[in-house]
């Protein structure tokens, strides 16, 4: 009787709000990435030419519709706040569990910090336009990652909702950007003589290096499971949302590549800091500069919104779990949010805003990205022969397993030796840095985990356990 009181006494553990459906979940993937096509991915231009960008494109393209079909599979499954967090804690263990948390936290919490950069940069580009020069960069970055941080912790449906409305116009403005150059609203022709006369300056290998950036168009579409736990119906809005989400990208990158290069000289398109602003500036057509700065503002805020959002879920997983002090996994009791987490990563990501370079950046992130990319191979295997087809009830089960899987890992491994290209001392860095990372966990954390409490899903013991 006395375990019965001491039972009911304890207070019930506040928990995330199921709020959200597809149409938040598209917006919080695409809302991350769409920033990819407005900055970041032209430096592949610059690797190689218009061409390897092209490649870059349409390959790395190709990976992250196999990291949407895996992930459709297995966050469908395991709807969890984490996301790939999640995953790893319940399909391979521990060490894997808190690398993969660190791997999300710092390639989110990177773009953020780029999606700053680019807010300063773009301010400036138009007050020098405007004969008001010399505009100072760091308060109008502050205030974006402030401004946005707020939002998120007032509460996740007024954030992505927020989200969905100014992906909506940044999406339409590159839409409607091609189609006024198709209709002659551009004074300057689309011009492709760079394609024939000079296809390949680096020659092959700069293929390989355009991966590198290749990758920034759709970097954070893996971003959708973090909202696992806060959707209505994870196995019907996961796999929607993020499956449509790769195909809003795809046309998006496509189109985006084949405007600025038909307009923009490839040597100056290498290393442009607003791509397809400037593109709209080239036409000379004054209402599609203004869109386009009103595409590329609210891409940039868009994302790092989603960032402060998927970073912090991660963040407080880890909490939640103890992997991290479980002062992280608190949530607010009338918001419902993550707010410590939120509020925690803050500085870490002004930090990088106002202190490094943005190819850096950019870098750092897609590096982060790649190891979590990495693992979701080995994660996928091992959740199909854990767990067959017919033991489990999955929201989406994607197709040709495990061809995605073999395809995933094969440009995983080609985008890290392209990295290695350009910024080898970074790449040995930064894994130094993850390593260090697990030794602290292994030695001084790992103490404090309860592995009994970390298994939420109701699932039958593995196959050959």
């Amino acid at each position: 009787m006395a375990n019965i009181t001491t039972d009911a006494a304890k207070p019930e553990r506040l928990q995330l709000l199921r709020v959200l459906g597809p149409a938040h979940v598209w917006a919080l993937g695409v809302g991350i990435v769409l920033v990819g096509e407005y900055m970041g991915w032209n430096f592949a231009v610059g690797k190689g030419g218009m061409i390897a960008g092209l490649v870059a494109c349409w390959v790395a393209g190709l990976l992250y519709t196999c990291v949407a079909m895996i992930d459709s599979e297995v966050t469908s499954t395991v709807a969890a706040a984490g996301g790939q967090y999640a995953q790893a804690k319940h399909i391979v263990g521990p060490l894997m569990a808190f690398n993969v948390g660190l791997f999300l936290v710092m390639a989110y919490t990177m773009l953020e910090a780029a999606n700053a950069i680019t807010v300063g940069f773009l301010l400036d580009t138009v007050a020098g336009m405007t004969g008001h020069s010399g505009l100072h960069q760091q308060p109008f970055i502050v205030l974006a990652i402030m401004f946005l941080a707020w939002l998120n912790y007032r509460g996740v449906l007024a954030t992505l909702t927020f989200n969905l409305v100014i992906v909506a116009v940044a999406f339409t403005a590159i839409c409607v950007l091609f189609f006024a150059i198709q209709f002659g609203a551009s004074d300057v022709p689309l011009d492709f003589s760079a394609v024939t006369e000079e296809p390949l300056p680096y020659g092959w290998l700069g293929i390989v290096a355009a991966l590198h950036f290749g990758l920034w168009y759709y970097l954070g579409i893996e971003g959708t499971c973090q909202a696992a736990e806060e959707v209505r119906s994870p196995a019907r809005s996961l796999p929607y949302g993020t499956m449509a989400g790769i195909m809003t990208l795809l046309i998006a990158a496509t189109l985006t590549w084949y405007m600025c290069s038909g307009l923009i000289p490839w040597e100056y398109l290498g290393q442009a800091g607003t791509p397809l602003f400037d593109a709209a500036r080239v036409t000379g057509s004054v209402w599609l500069m203004v869109l386009l700065f009103i595409g590329t503002i609210f891409a940039t805020l868009a994302s790092a919104n989603g960032c402060i959002n998927d970073a912090s879920r991660a963040w407080f997983s880890m909490g939640r779990d103890r992997y991290l002090p479980s002062w992280f996994g608190a949530v607010h009791p009338v918001y419902r949010t993550p707010y410590r987490s939120i509020v925690f990563l803050v500085p870490i990501a002004l930090i990088f805003a106002l202190g490094a370079p943005l190819d850096q950046v950019v870098t750092f992130s897609i590096l982060s990205g790649l190891l979590g990319y990495t693992f979701m191979t080995f994660n996928m295997v091992m959740f199909r022969r854990k767990w067959p087809l017919d033991t489990i009830k999955r929201g989406y089960v994607h197709p040709f397993h495990p061809l995605p899987t073999i395809i995933l890992l094969i440009l995983c491994s080609t985008a890290f030796f392209a990295v290695f290209l350009g910024y080898g001392t970074q790449l040995i860095a930064m894994m130094c840095f993850y390593i260090v990372a697990s030794l602290w966990f292994h030695f001084r954390r790992y103490q404090y985990v309860r592995r009994g409490d970390q298994f939420t899903m109701p699932w039958p013991r593995p196959q050959g356990y």
